[in-house]
């Protein structure tokens, strides 16, 4: 059975292969079998993200606590870390946006 079938639709998302590639048997093993443990899912990738955004988070909240109490010194580090931090999270929610708009464009698509 040829065309897109809902496993091989699977391989195209869990691997970022083309069709191509899977009909020239490159991604066979994949398809029939789990994902390499190795490779990350998006949902991984995206749990990543979340994460170190909520690290840095953290590291400038915490440096912002140890300047305000007398521990840090140094005006300058704390602010990259601040800025580091509102750039991560506006650079994180351009992304969750991005997301959104691409799920409410499949769902317009009419099957």
């Amino acid at each position: 059975m040829s065309g897109l079938t809902v496993r091989a639709a699977e391989g195209i998302i869990d691997t970022g292969s083309t069709t191509s590639q899977i009909q020239s048997g490159k991604m066979k093993k994949d398809l029939l079998g789990s994902v390499d443990k190795g490779q990350k899912t998006f949902a991984d990738t995206l749990t990543d993200a979340v994460n170190e955004v909520n690290a840095l988070q953290k590291t400038a909240d915490k440096k912002m606590e140890d300047l305000a109490t007398g521990r840090a010194k140094s005006l300058p580090d704390v602010m990259i870390a601040a800025e580091k931090a509102d750039i991560a999270l506006k650079l994180m929610v351009q992304v969750r946006n991005k997301i959104i708009d691409a799920y409410q464009e499949v769902m317009k698509m009419q099957v």
